[in-house]
């Protein structure tokens, strides 16, 4: 069976007003519960890790809390929304966008 096309690519105007909602002075006050919506947010979030580098627990939190104290929530929804991975001992940005 073919799938329909997937959700299209939110506007720049779209994605500001997510993170004017939900992000307000930077920190999140809510993820939001509609997908495309909470994926802009964790993008926004994602940017703050380098793509190729291998951060620890410790490290990946000290970067998290910048946005939230609500670090396990954060970090699973980095990692379930294929923002970043993990091993045993690090994790890594594997996804979003990267500002060139």
């Amino acid at each position: 069976m073919l799938e329909g096309p997937g959700p299209r690519e939110p506007s720049e105007s779209e994605r500001r007003e997510v993170l004017r909602t939900h992000m307000p002075r930077g920190r999140i006050t809510s993820l939001p519960v509609r997908r495309t919506d909470r994926l802009v947010l964790l993008d926004q979030v994602a940017r703050a890790f380098e793509p190729g580098v291998r951060y620890t627990e410790e490290e990946v939190n000290a970067v998290l809390r910048r946005f939230t104290a609500d670090l396990v929530v954060l970090r699973r929804s980095l990692t379930d929304e294929g923002f970043m991975e993990h091993d045993r001992t690090r994790y890594w940005r594997c996804g979003g966008t990267v500002d060139l």
